[in-house]
Formats: C-alpha cells, sequence, structure tokens
C-alpha cells in the first residue's frame, strides 16, 4: 500500500505582455516544473497574465489562498512596466518600501556614477518581505508569505531559485515512468483507462508523437510511491505487448 504523504501544492504566475504577444517564449515553466517535482512539491497550475496592476494583484490573491506556494517571474526590473513588486505589495495590503540591504548590493553591483533612480527601483519590495539574493545581476526577488517573486530573465531566475531551494519544504519526490510504443492512442485508450483505476495513485498520461515518419505513444506515470509506479508500468508494458506494439528504446521502466 502507498505510503500517505502531505502533498505539498504549487503555482506558477508568468508575468508579462511579452510572453502573451508572442515576441517571447516562456523558458521558465518547464525548468520549475521539473525542479519542483524533485522537491516533492507539485505543479498544479500555471497562468500567465499582462503587466497590469489589477490582473498582478487579483491573481496573486487567488493563488495564494489555493496553493502551498506561489511564484512568479517577471516585472521586477527598472522600467515603468515592471509594477510586479508594487502589485504584490498591494494585493498584500502593505506599502512598498526600499530595502536597505538590496540598495547595498546594487550600489557594489553598479557602482555610485552608475546607479540612478530607474535602477533604484529595484530595490523596492513589500514591507515584511525577505529579499531573494540575485548574484547575476544584483537586483533581488523576494519573498512574502509564501508568495516568491523571481526574475523573468531564465538565466537569472535559475539562479534565484537554486539559492532559496533550502528554504522550501516539500513532500515525497515525484517520480516517474515512461513507456513509449509505436501503438496509437486510440488502441491503448481502454486499457489504460482500467489501469488508471487500479492505480488511484498514479497520474498517467499519454502523449502522441510522430517523428522519422511514424507516429507512437509515450505513456507518462508519476506518483510518489516507488511500488505503486513499477506496478502500473508493468501493467502499461504488459498492455503494449498484448495488443502487439513495440516497445520503443526511449522508454524508461
Amino acid at each position: 500500500m502507498e505510503t500517505l504523504h502531505k502533498r505539498v501544492t504549487a503555482c506558477v504566475i508568468i508575468i508579462g505582455n511579452e510572453i502573451l504577444s508572442g515576441r517571447t517564449s516562456d523558458a521558465n515553466l518547464a525548468y520549475l516544473g521539473q525542479q519542483l517535482g524533485e522537491l516533492g512539491i507539485h505543479l498544479y497550475e500555471a497562468r500567465v497574465i499582462p503587466d497590469t496592476e489589477d490582473a498582478i494583484v487579483n491573481t496573486v490573491n487567488q493563488c495564494r489562498r489555493i496553493y502551498d506556494y506561489v511564484f512568479t517571474t517577471g516585472g521586477i526590473g527598472p522600467t515603468h512596466d515592471d509594477i510586479t513588486s508594487q502589485s504584490i505589495a498591494k494585493a498584500f495590503g502593505v506599502p512598498i518600501r526600499r530595502d536597505a540591504e538590496a540598495v547595498t548590493r546594487l550600489k557594489a553591483f553598479y557602482g555610485p556614477d552608475d546607479l540612478n533612480e530607474a535602477r533604484l527601483r529595484m530595490a523596492n519590495v513589500p514591507k515584511g518581505a525577505r529579499i531573494i539574493d540575485n548574484p547575476v545581476s544584483a537586483a533581488p526577488g523576494f519573498e512574502i508569505e509564501n508568495v516568491w517573486v523571481l526574475a523573468g530573465v531564465p538565466a537569472i531566475m535559475r539562479v534565484m531559485f537554486e539559492g532559496i531551494t533550502h528554504r522550501l519544504t516539500g513532500g515525497a519526490p515525484i517520480l516517474s515512468r515512461t513507456v513509449s510504443t509505436d501503438l496509437s492512442e486510440g488502441q491503448i485508450a481502454d486499457g489504460l483507462k482500467m489501469i488508471q483505476a487500479r492505480y488511484p495513485n498514479a497520474n498517467i498520461g499519454s502523449y502522441p508523437f510522430f517523428r522519422q515518419q511514424r507516429f507512437g505513444v509515450s505513456i507518462v506515470l508519476r506518483g510518489i510511491d516507488v511500488g505503486t509506479l513499477d506496478g502500473a508500468a508493468a501493467d502499461v508494458h504488459a498492455l503494449v505487448t498484448e495488443l502487439g506494439g513495440a516497445l520503443l528504446a526511449e522508454s524508461k521502466v
């Protein structure tokens, strides 16, 4: 029987008109999903919202009441449209303040001659927030209650996240198994439905592909219990064999 664990949940809020317009492709969600899973934090939802105060305030307030952790990316730079910090302060009903430690770091990075007022704006965080270190460009993110505010630039976001992992408390690590076959989704659908019913604590998804002039499907099984996953993966393997399908090389069982 699967050992019971508290399920720790998270949401990612991607802030940026440039993402919604298609001018910039988001590169942060896949990274956060993988890293959170390794920490035993289940990423349940991701939202992409514009750089508007109402959207940020409403979305942050909705998500922080639902999930254990909320991570935002984007909107903490020096330009006029970087309004994440003040919007999150409004969401929490607290004033914005200039963090002395953040100012010190910015001064060290830019030097006194290049640290203008626009750059100093990046030291403004909600009252009560704890800053998140940014070893790449010094401008910090911040943490306030269960909301963690990170940069939108992928290289900076990643080092920020690496610096906070010790402050995150997850559950059991999320494990996965993959069975890939040359069968189609239609051929395996009924069998997968029955396997899912036998293993309700495993999340089983099917993902069709077309490569090298052939169709196929990868069945991905995710969960926190090794025995459950191994049993479900073995049943999927048996289903593929029973239907006359081939088990492809990229399978990880």
